[in-house]
Formats: C-alpha cells, structure tokens, sequence
C-alpha cells in the first residue's frame, strides 16, 4: 500500500477536497478523503501540503519525428507565415524527409529524452500521431516507434494513424492514388490488425484534404475498428466540424476557425473539442473560441500539439496556463480538459483521467498548495511527484 498525506488540495476534478489523503493498493485508488489518513502499514508519500491531481493526458501530440526547423522559427518571427513557410519548401514535408531517413531505432532514441521532459512535467498518458511518414514503410516505422517507447519508459502512449496529414510529395499529382494508399489494406488494414493505432485521424484544410477525401479516410478506418479524429478548422473554415459530426468523430481538434454552425454540430453530436492553445501562441494566431463551444455544451480537451513546426512546445502545464490566460478558460476548466475530458477523448474514460475508487492510480503531487496557483504561476515546473499506476515514477530532486 501506498498513502499520499497531508494533500493540501485534492483535485478529483468534480470536486476539491482539502487537508486530504489518498490510498493506493497495487496500481488502483483505493481510498480517499479530507482529514488525516487511517492507520496503515504501508509506504508514504508527504504531499507537504501540495495539491494532488489526476496524472495529466495530451491527448494530441506528433511525438515521434526527427529533425529540427528553428530556420523557420526565425522566418516567423520575421513576419512569414505558416501557409508561405510551407510554399517556400519549409514546413511538414521537410520533417517528412528526415523522419523517412531516420531509422526505428533513431526515432526511438530521439523520443525518449522527450517523453523523461513530459513526464516530469505530470503528463502520464500521451496520445501520439504518425503522419510524418506519408509511405507504407515509414508510417508503419512511425507507429512502430509509438508502441517500443511504451514499453521503455513509464508514460502510457496511444497511437493514432495520420497518414493523411498532407500529401506525400510523390502523389502530388495524383492525389487519389495517396488517398488509396491512405485507406489501403496493405497500410490502413495492417495497422488496425497490429494494434500499431487506436484512433484515424485526417488534417481537413485547403492546404491539405477535402471534405470528401478526409469522409473517405475516417469511414474507411471506422471499418477497420479505427475511432476517427479531425484536425479541424485550424487555418481556413471549410465545413470539417461539421464533418466530425456526421461521421461520429470522438474529437474534433484545433478548431481556432469555427463558426457558429460548426459549434452547434459538435454540441449536437457529443464531439469533444480539443484546443490546442499552445499551437495559436507558437503561431502567434487567435484561439480557438473556448467560452463559445463552452457555453454550447461542448465538452473540451486541452492538449500541447507538441511538433517540430507549428507548436514546439512540451510542457502540459505551460499549454493549460496558455488557455487560461489566452483563451480565457478557468484553471479547472483547463485541468479537465487535461485529466477527464482528455481521458475520455482517448476511450480511458473508465480507467484514467479522474480520482475516484477503483480507478488507477495515475497521479501527480504539487508543489503548490492547490491548482489555481499552480497555473497562475505561469511556466514554473512546480511537480513534486507522480505516480503511475501506483508506483513513484518521478521525484523532483530536493
């Protein structure tokens, strides 16, 4: 057994308890509440009078890719935007070329240091894309690495299938033929019968798939057992919120564009929202509409897009003080769009994402005495402690 002591606020996140405990046994809650612990035979962890709360899920990243593009980082600062980046030769399709010259092992061993980052900022879940790839050879490489840095360190990782996330540059006169390829047996097929990926995701925009292709894409993975996704409305609006509606997407991503139409099919289907704040203050772009989806009734996700181009930005904690302040969320609205909301967005819902009995013991002690001064304090790394599956996987060093 386990017991967290002397918790100064315990985020579950329905609720917030003061002067808590909190007991676990193997890897799952077991008990909790205000006051001092029970008597116990088991190990402690002191809170110290810190806030304890659900380990953190980014539920949208593109974790796994090799290269770096801080040229462009230079030419955005400069004025350029992503759209001329991108014309100019920059953008995905240059991480595309180095990911396809990376090895397994390469893209591997890049990600991990990555993953020890994340994880010392509380996140215990990471939901991570291929779409670098963009061949049957290398999006395949992609998800393999997603599956190998699960098993090397703590972080529970999720794959999605992205390989419509922009057209390879050898199909750029024949786009159908990339779409067959995309929905093939040989890729879409095998990756679904491998458990390589959970989720099929598509990037709906001009620059990228039509409303048509990305419908293609996400029912064609609905057969294969893949839950769709959208990267929807993040530059141009062109219906794709509406699209995430009608083929029953679990989210809907980005959204920085949407209109009242598209907040009102998502609102009307259940959709998850997922705001990606970080990304808009990289790109030095306006929000997403958080209050207006909000007072619609669409729940929201919270997540980094952590990406060689358009969001390098690793930090949980920092993208959740990004949407308060930027995005006018509350600091609980945001931390729940990084525990419950984000759990359910990844289909762990029942096993993850909230502090209740039975459920598995994905935590993180604070150094700060409760959430709201944790994210007011913008940028400050203030984790003490996280558990994972009821075993300490990180101590911040005294």
């Amino acid at each position: 057994m386990l017991v967290i002591e002397n918790i100064g606020e315990l985020f579950l996140p329905e609720a917030r308890l003061l002067d808590a405990y909190l007991s676990i046994e193997g890897d799952h809650i077991v008990s909790f509440g205000e006051g001092p612990a029970p008597k116990h035979n088991g190990d402690t962890l002191d809170a110290g009078g810190g806030a304890v709360i659900p380990g953190l899920i980014d539920a949208h990243t593109h974790l796994v890719f090799a290269g770096t593009r801080e040229d462009e980082f230079v030419h955005r600062c400069a004025g350029k935007s992503y759209l001329e980046i991108a014309k100019a030769g920059g953008g995905i399709q240059r991480t595309v070329q180095a990911v396809r010259d990376a090895s397994l092992d390469e893209l591997v061993e890049l990600a991990l240091p990555r993953l020890a980052r994340m994880l010392s900022y509380g996140v215990t879940t990471i939901e991570v894309k291929s779409g670098y790839g963009l061949t049957l050879r290398d999006e395949i490489k992609m998800l393999e690495a997603v599956r190998r840095l699960g098993e090397l360190q703590p972080i529970e990782l999720v794959g999605t299938y992205l390989a419509a996330h922009t057209l390879a540059p050898e199909y750029r006169d024949r786009r159908k033929a990339y779409i067959d390829l995309v929905v093939s047996d040989e890729l879409m097929a095998r990756v679904a019968e491998e458990g390589l990926a959970e989720f099929c995701d598509v990037f709906c925009e001009d620059s990228a798939f039509t409303l048509e292709e990305s419908r293609r894409v996400l029912e064609k993975g609905k057969e294969h057992g893949l839950t769709p996704k959208i990267h929807a409305d993040q530059i141009t609006q062109m219906g794709a919120s509406r699209l995430a509606a009608e083929v029953g997407a679990i989210t809907a991503e980005h959204l920085e564009h949407i209109d009242e139409g598209g907040i009102e099919a998502l609102a009307k289907a259940s959709v998850i929202g997922g705001l990606l704040p970080g990304c808009s203050f990289y790109l030095g772009v306006a929000q997403a509409p958080a209050r207006r989806l909000l007072e619609a009734g669409v729940r929201l996700t919270v997540a980094t897009d952590y990406n060689p181009g358009s969001s390098v930005v690793e930090s949980l904690p920092l993208t959740l003080s990004i949407a308060c302040t930027q995005a006018k969320m509350t600091p609980e609205e945001a931390l729940t769009g990084a525990t419950a909301n984000a759990a359910d967005a990844l289909l762990r819902g029942d096993r993850i994402g909230r502090i209740a009995r039975e459920l598995q013991a994905d935590l993180v002690v604070l150094e700060t005495p409760n959430v709201d001064q944790w994210l007011y304090q913008v940028g400050r790394n203030a984790v003490r402690a996280v558990v994972k599956k009821g075993r300490i996987v990180y101590e911040r060093a005294p």
